[in-house]
């Protein structure tokens, strides 16, 4: 599966089994001080960063507030 723009240069051929336990840095946009950042907060990998309650939450609420116009 080809990610483009969603990951970095260096992980765009890898497979999402790949990338989900890569550091969060692997992410389009993110750099190794987000990886400390995150690491703070028990976030080590892409996968993690899905699995983050907080992050669950925001998404329900952004795709609900696509609904509630």
């Amino acid at each position: 599966m080809k990610f483009g723009k969603l990951v970095d240069k260096a992980w765009e051929e890898k497979t999402a089994a790949e990338v989900l336990k890569a550091p969060p840095s692997a992410l389009e946009g993110l750099t190794e001080k987000h990886d400390e950042a995150l690491a703070a907060l028990g976030i080590k990998s892409v996968g993690d960063l899905a699995k983050w309650k907080y992050f669950q939450r925001a998404s329900a609420l952004a795709a609900l507030a696509e609904l509630d116009k």
